[in-house]
C-alpha cells in the first residue's frame, strides 16, 4: 500500500454527503492519474507491437497507391509499400506515437471505467451498477468507429491522391501519414460514442425522447457539419461513412430512450 502514491489511493468518505469542489478536483486527478498510468503501461506492449501496427496502418496507403496510374506512383522498386522520413529523430517519434496510440487502444476499458467512476459519485447505487455495460458498449462503439475509419480510408486516400493526376507524384512522409491515420481513427472512434452520450443524458434526465424527436432536423444538420469539420481528409467517402452511422445512432437513441421511459 505504501508503494502507491497518496493521491492515487481511494479516499473514504460519506456517500450521503455531497463532494466539495476540492474533493472533485482530487478525484479528477486520481482518475486521470490511473488512466494515464494504464496507457503508459500498455504503451510498453505497444512498443513491441510497433512493426505489426505500422504495417497495418500502411496497408490503406498501399491499396490506394496501387490504384494510381503507374506514372503517378512514387519512384522506387516497390513504391506503394514504403513511406519516407526526413528528420533524424522522426523514426523514433513515429514509433513513440504508434506505441502510445496502441497503448490507448489496449487500455481503453480502464480509461472508460475511470471516466465512469468519476461521474458516478452523483448517481444512485443502482445507476453505478451500469459500469460494466457502459465500459463494454463504449469500447465496442469505439472499435466500430475505428473499423469504419479503416474501411473508408483506402477510398478516401484514392480520392485525394487522384487529384494529382499524372504530373503530381505522392511522396508521403511517414510522420504526416501516421498522424493523419491516427487522427482519423480517433475522430471516428470518438464520434461513434455519440449514442452513448445521448442515452446517458436521457438516463440522468437532461434530455428525453420527445426532445430528441423535436431536435431531429437540427441534429442531422449538426452531425453533417461535425463530420465535415472533424474528419482530416474531408472527402465525400469519409464524410458519408461518419455522418450516416451517427444519424442512425441518433434514431436508435430515440427508441432506446423511449424503452427507458425517459
Amino acid at each position: 500500500m505504501r508503494l502507491i502514491p497518496k493521491w492515487l489511493r481511494e479516499r473514504r468518505r460519506d456517500p450521503g454527503r455531497p463532494m466539495t469542489m476540492v474533493e472533485h478536483l482530487q478525484e479528477l486527478r486520481r482518475r486521470l492519474g490511473i488512466a494515464i498510468l494504464a496507457v503508459g503501461v500498455a504503451a510498453i506492449a505497444g512498443w513491441f507491437l510497433y512493426g505489426t501496427v505500422f504495417r497495418f496502418l500502411l496497408h490503406s496507403y498501399s491499396v490506394a497507391c496501387l490504384h494510381l496510374p503507374a506514372n503517378a506512383r512514387p519512384p522506387g522498386r516497390d513504391p506503394c509499400h514504403h513511406v519516407f522520413f526526413q528528420g533524424v529523430v522522426e523514426p523514433f517519434i513515429i514509433r513513440l506515437k504508434i506505441s502510445t496510440f496502441t497503448g490507448l487502444a489496449l487500455a481503453l476499458p480502464i480509461v472508460m471505467f475511470q471516466l465512469w467512476r468519476f461521474i458516478t459519485p452523483g448517481l444512485t447505487q443502482k445507476e453505478r451498477r451500469a459500469a460494466v455495460p457502459f465500459v463494454l458498449s463504449s469500447v465496442a462503439l469505439f472499435a466500430l468507429g475505428a473499423f469504419f475509419a479503416f474501411l473508408t480510408l483506402p477510398r478516401g486516400l484514392n480520392f485525394l491522391l487522384g487529384f494529382g493526376g499524372a504530373n503530381l507524384v505522392p511522396l508521403l512522409t511517414a510522420g504526416r501519414y501516421i498522424s493523419f491515420v491516427l487522427l482519423l481513427t480517433l475522430a471516428f472512434g470518438i464520434s461513434f460514442e455519440f449514442p452513448l452520450v445521448l442515452i446517458f443524458l436521457a438516463w440522468v434526465g437532461i434530455v428525453s425522447s420527445r426532445k430528441l424527436r423535436e431536435w431531429r432536423r437540427f441534429a442531422i444538420l449538426f452531425i453533417v457539419i461535425f463530420a465535415a469539420v472533424i474528419t482530416p481528409s474531408q472527402d465525400p467517402f469519409t464524410l458519408l461513412a461518419m455522418s450516416l452511422p451517427m444519424v442512425l445512432f441518433y434514431e436508435a437513441s430515440i427508441w432506446v430512450t423511449r424503452l427507458m421511459k425517459r
